[in-house]
């Protein structure tokens, strides 16, 4: 693959963000930086970098596509009240067995979203109630 200078800005910012953002967001924190960057640049960089494997993408079903730079082993959380997404890490052999329990199946890879509530919106709705 080509070096791209735009490409490594994005990976880097990326890589240097815990909050899975979407592409608009990279793009809008990288024009300080690299002010004619465009959106339909930051998409194809973006899907360049999930297919050779250096971030994720985090598919959250009516929202933006997200992008996490984590590589370790994690599945996420998606929070119905403040929408952020987190990461969650949980153990992976049971995540393997129930997978490996799909009958009839082939599976080359997965990912797991949780629908929910995040720690801190948790806490706010109990302390409502």
């Amino acid at each position: 693959m080509r070096y791209s200078h735009q490409r490594e800005l994005i990976l880097r910012e990326v890589l240097g963000r815990t909050d899975h953002p979407t592409a608009e967001q990279i793009c809008t924190s990288l024009r300080a930086e690299c002010p004619r960057l465009s959106l339909g640049t930051v998409y194809r960089d973006l899907n360049t970098l999930v297919e050779i494997g250096k971030i994720r993408r985090v598919s959250i079903p009516g929202e933006a596509d997200r992008f996490d730079g984590v590589q370790a082993c994690h599945q996420h959380l998606w929070c119905r009240k403040c929408h952020r997404v987190q990461n969650l890490y949980m153990p992976q052999e049971r995540l393997q067995e129930l997978v490996d329990g799909c009958p009839d199946i082939k599976a080359e890879d997965y990912t797991m979203t949780v629908f929910g509530l995040c720690s801190d919106c948790l806490a706010a709705e109990q302390s409502e109630g």
